[in-house]
């Protein structure tokens, strides 16, 4: 249903900013200021002198939060009537405001138990079986293109990285949207999730090798144990090919961002090779620079494909034996 109707989240902005259901619009009842206020009278005061002052706010809001949800509707489609309001729990805030939204004649929903309910459904969603067709293959193996790829041609798909508006490397970050809360990515890859199982019943899902760390945010504990229990599909790609996707990628990037990047891993990477690799920067010698940080991220991945679960299951193949061949061509053609 949350995919058909459009959602209104009431709750204040600040709530709404940290993480909201995915698709969700914005029509706070209360700004932080005035939720504060209100939360106070309840505590210290009861319920009854809370509603009062929380009319006062709500009373001269009311004509405009109409007008709103009505710009939006007409945007979205004239003729659709029916809307999904909640708040935190499911109480006073989405009530008052579904009973306004019902006075002008919208069909109105809300969601039991509010967004509080919607969490406890996006962590169960971690919590069940999940199959899927791991995409691997050392940096620069072009495994996004691939799973772009995989998805045009009608393939069950999830981007992590996407989701996390991260590439996944320390210099994943640069050029890429803020990342959201990990709160608002577990919402994302939940949703993501149960839509994958509706629209492709029974299949596995393709999904890039990741570590479990994207950036600042993490992948849930549970969902991370059953993806390193699944089998690799390795894309084996020279690495003179993956030198070249990287410098093509990274290598018209702010210098000084890269050597920011670089001295991130240092403890890592090494101090002489993090000298090394900075001076090529600064120098321009990007392929020199990216040549070495190669090498560094196959040792690490490397490492991490041999700490699996199941490494009997790593399936290390030319990408042209994988899947389908049209569906690798197509896609390593854009490297």
């Amino acid at each position: 249903m949350l995919d058909e109707v459009p959602v209104f989240d009431v709750r204040s902005p600040g709530e709404y900013n940290h993480a909201h259901i995915p698709g969700a619009y914005s029509l706070p009842l209360f700004n932080d200021e005035e939720r504060a206020v209100v939360g106070t009278a309840y505590k210290q005061k009861g319920k009854q002198p809370a509603i009062k002052t929380g009319l006062d706010y709500f009373g001269i809001k009311m004509k405009a939060m109409v007008e709103e949800v009505e710009s939006i509707m007409q945007s979205i489609s004239p003729q659709q009537k029916k809307i999904i309001v909640h708040c935190w729990r499911g109480g006073m805030r989405s009530a008052g405001v579904a009973w306004l939204l019902d006075l002008y004649g919208y069909e109105v929903h809300t969601i039991v138990g509010g967004y509080k309910s919607f969490r406890g459904w996006t962590i169960k969603q971690f919590e069940q079986e999940h199959s899927f067709h791991v995409l691997g293959g050392y940096t620069g193996s072009g495994k996004t293109y691939v799973l772009k790829a995989l998805s045009e041609k009608g393939k069950p798909t999830i981007d992590f990285e996407g989701l996390a508006n991260h590439k996944g490397s320390a210099f994943g970050a640069i050029g890429m949207p803020e990342q959201p809360t990990p709160e608002m990515f577990e919402n994302r890859l939940a949703l993501c999730l149960h839509k994958q199982r509706v629209l492709f019943p029974g299949q596995s899902v393709w999904i890039e090798d990741e570590s479990q760390r994207i950036g600042g945010i993490n992948i849930p504990h549970n969902l991370w144990a059953t993806i390193r229990k699944q089998p690799v599909y390795f894309i084996d790609i020279p690495f003179s090919e993956r030198l070249k996707h990287i410098v093509s990628e990274y290598g018209s990037l702010e210098t000084e961002k890269l050597i920011i990047a670089v001295s991130r891993i240092q403890k890592r990477y090494g101090p002489n090779e993090t000298k090394t690799t900075i001076q090529d920067l600064s120098e321009g010698k990007i392929e020199s620079a990216f040549s070495q940080l190669l090498k560094y991220y196959d040792k690490a991945y490397e490492k991490s494909l041999h700490n699996r679960e199941n490494i009997s299951l790593l399936l290390r193949k030319k990408p042209f034996d994988l899947v389908n061949p049209e569906i690798i061509s197509d896609a390593l053609s854009v490297i």
